[in-house]
């Protein structure tokens, strides 16, 4: 089965006939790449406007850090630092997602307009399944992440990476279909750097066509992630050749969209590979996102 060239979505049909750049907007004081530097309402809109700029398709807004050993946060609190920028962003005429596991926070995003619902925890927090599935279209992006942000790093351990996490969204996206929600609002991400050594992530990457045959399109995130730091030697800071790598040999495999902080760096290659494409004859040639419906 192969996974659908659409993303269906609260205002948007996006169309994944070629891959997609989500762009990353960190509301947070403590991200692990770029906290704080857009955690007011004024940075954060910039920041939009910025990633959009340099090509996003997709904007990310997340209010609560997701790194290894971050806490939580109350919800209360996330929608203080998310509602002004999700309100800014909504008119900027392009698919925001809404980077939350929150269920509180999930309805009021959904009920002032956001697109797509990004959960690292794939809709298993409490209510956050049936606060989804009350809302007709919203796009969603299924996670895999063992435990939480705060314990997934100790000692993670599998018998086989791939065909472990490919069942856990195979149950997941099962979960969602029950719940009546379509498949085509779906698109599933292996969780790369959460809750796996820097060989499990080379392994979902490496056998990334394994998770393709889960019929529904992947989402790569390797931004900056620490495995490029492990293999580079580079800090947080100087791992964009590193991120545009990982980038290309996700998209390479089959990947979807590509959540990235180096927008106009990640276009730029994207670019290259896909005239590389076009000049072999195998890529139908630039698609667009398609509001309403």
């Amino acid at each position: 089965m192969n996974p659908s060239p659409v993303w269906s979505t609260t205002r948007f049909e996006i169309d994944l006939s070629r891959p997609r750049l989500m762009g990353i907007v960190n509301l947070t004081p403590d991200s692990f790449s770029d906290g704080g530097r857009h955690d007011s309402a004024s940075a954060g809109a910039a920041h939009c406007e910025r990633l959009l700029a340099e090509g996003a398709d997709i904007l990310d807004l997340g209010a609560e850090s997701t790194r290894p050993g971050a806490a939580s946060v109350d919800a209360t609190s996330e929608w203080q630092r998310l509602e002004p920028v999700l309100r800014a962003a909504l008119g900027l005429g392009v698919p925001v997602s809404v980077d939350t596991r929150k269920a509180e926070v999930m309805a009021r995003a959904l009920d002032l307009g956001a697109d797509i619902i990004n959960d690292v925890e794939a809709l298993r927090g409490p209510q956050a399944l049936p606060t989804v599935a009350r809302h007709p279209r919203c796009g969603i992006c299924l996670m895999h992440m063992p435990g939480d942000p705060s314990t997934m790093q100790r000692s993670p351990a599998y018998d086989d990476v791939v065909r472990e996490v490919g069942a856990f969204l195979a149950q997941r996206l099962h979960a969602c279909t029950a719940a009546g929600i379509r498949a085509e609002r779906v698109v599933l991400d292996p969780g790369v750097g959460f809750g796996k050594t820097p060989e499990h992530n080379l392994a979902l990457l490496g056998r990334q066509s394994e998770l393709m045959a889960l019929g529904r399109p992947l989402l790569a995130a390797w931004s900056r992630k620490s495995t490029l730091g492990v293999i580079t030697g580079r800090p947080v800071g100087e791992r964009l050749a590193a991120s545009l790598a990982a980038a290309l040999a996700a998209v390479s495999r089959g990947a979807a969209v590509v959540r990235v902080h180096d927008v106009a760096a990640t276009r730029d290659a994207l670019q290259v590979w896909d005239a590389v494409r076009i000049a072999a004859g195998d890529n139908p040639g630039p698609a667009a996102i398609q509001g309403g419906r």
